[in-house]
């Protein structure tokens, strides 16, 4: 599963980074970006979570 954040829609609430540490963190100026855009499948299932609970919608999967 590859996963990436739109970085213009991102408003930096930390969803995704309190869900899933391990492929999420916030850069220097409080927005998310992705960690690991190749997601270990022991992550899948928290990042389809993050997908989900973003509330800018700006993290998708595939």
């Amino acid at each position: 599963m590859k996963v990436s954040v739109d970085s213009d829609r991102c408003r930096g609430h930390g969803v995704c980074l309190s869900l899933c540490p391990e492929v999420f963190a916030l850069n220097d100026d409080g927005y998310a970006e992705v960690q690991t855009p190749e997601v270990p499948a022991d992550h899948a299932s928290a990042v389809l979570v993050a997908v989900s609970a973003c509330p800018e919608h700006a993290i998708t999967a595939s």
